[in-house]
């Protein structure tokens, strides 16, 4: 694995955040480098800039090696990105008076004169971006977008069109290119949360833009909400919650515990927390946590039910690291005899992970794509 960013005289040690963990990928890509060698050839200089979609901090670390004073207004939603931009400019001895950290969903500040943006893969919550953008930039803004040469077509540029201005496409470098945007100073309105019913299960659903299905019930989470454990549980995780679905069955099976909905998405835990009060349920019997896995709860929650539906991908890099996180701080947290549930597709091999690390490991339910295991500390 890589570690040493060195881009136009640049030079930094850069890492993916945790800093330990099995994979073997690269906390930046070729997209990354092509927007310092911009900004770097056209001299550009320090003014108040955006920087949307950074994922462990390379383009914020890059701007404060070229000028310690560079204003900097850092919008993520993964709490992962959060935390690996202060890894990675402790590690590389950057001040970071010259931070501004906002979420996905923080007012933007206005006064913006530059913002430098990574193509999401989400691009339903990359237009929500880009109508957020529209609200708060002048005419005439330029916003400098990197992605893989293979993910720009018409239809990308007209989507920035219809959501914040004309674009074009540089040449291609390194099999990605830059668009440029120029805001047209119309504010556009906010899209409303995409809203639907799961009428055997009588729970009503409300996504924000960057919450995976965000449409639908998802088929993991399909097999999984048809084979909850039974038990007397008290204290549940729903780690990985997305829109909050299992924790919500769990609430309406076992109404004695307190539900803790977890996610690295900002977004996924606010429509958790919508969630909770569009169903009608009580306020005191639920906990909300934007974290990275359970990395920072506090140490007096000990669930003794964890339910989990892991991602595999991790922005466009496909991972079972977070997996294998989630299951590590399942094991550490769970009382003695706790339950771990987990689902996934069949051919990701989480049995031999479960095994390995609690000595046991059952099949609950299976279909032609997915498999339920369950695991007891």
């Amino acid at each position: 694995m890589t570690t040493r960013f060195s881009v136009a005289g640049i030079e930094l040690e850069l890492l993916r955040y945790p800093s330990r963990q099995e994979s073997n990928l690269q906390a930046w890509d070729a997209a990354d480098e092509h927007l310092i060698k911009l900004l770097t050839e056209t001299g550009q200089a320090p003014v108040a800039t955006g920087i949307i979609n950074d994922s462990f901090g390379a383009l914020s670390c890059a701007l404060s090696r070229m000028d310690a004073a560079w204003p900097l207004f850092i919008e993520t939603d993964a709490k992962t990105s959060f935390l690996g931009t202060q890894q990675n400019q402790q590690a590389n001895q950057l001040s970071m008076g010259n931070l501004h950290w906002l979420n996905s969903r923080d007012a933007l500040p206005a006064g913006l004169a530059l913002v430098l943006m990574k193509l999401p893969k989400n691009l339903n919550y990359f237009a929500h971006q880009l109508v957020r953008l529209s609200q708060v930039l002048p005419q005439g803004t330029r916003v400098l977008i990197a992605a893989k040469a293979k993910s720009i077509n018409a239809a990308l540029l007209t989507l920035f069109a219809n959501n914040l201005g004309p674009a074009s496409a540089s040449l291609t470098w390194k099999k990605t290119r830059v668009i440029t945007c120029i805001a047209d100073g119309k504010a556009r309105e906010l899209p409303q949360p995409s809203r639907w019913h799961i009428p055997e299960f009588r729970l009503e659903i409300s996504n924000l833009s960057n919450v995976f299905a965000a449409g639908k019930l998802d088929i993991g989470a399909r097999i999984m909400l048809d084979n909850m454990p039974e038990g007397n549980f008290e204290s549940v995780v729903d780690l990985g919650c997305g829109n909050g679905v299992l924790g919500l069955r769990a609430a309406q099976l076992y109404p004695q515990a307190k539900i803790h909905f977890i996610d690295d998405s900002e977004m996924a835990v606010a429509s958790s927390q919508a969630n909770w009060h569009l169903n009608h349920l009580d306020a005191q019997h639920a906990a909300f946590h934007w974290d990275d896995c359970m990395s920072h709860l506090p140490e007096d929650i000990t669930p003794d039910l964890v339910l989990c539906n892991p991602p595999f991908h991790q922005g466009e890099a496909i991972t079972d690291h977070i997996a294998w996180q989630m299951f590590l701080d399942a094991r550490r947290r769970l009382k003695d005899g706790g339950l771990l549930q987990v689902v996934g597709n069949r051919h990701l091999g989480y049995h031999i992970k479960l095994q390995r690390l609690f000595k046991n490991c059952t099949t609950v339910a299976s279909n032609g794509k997915f498999v339920i295991l369950q695991a007891r500390k």
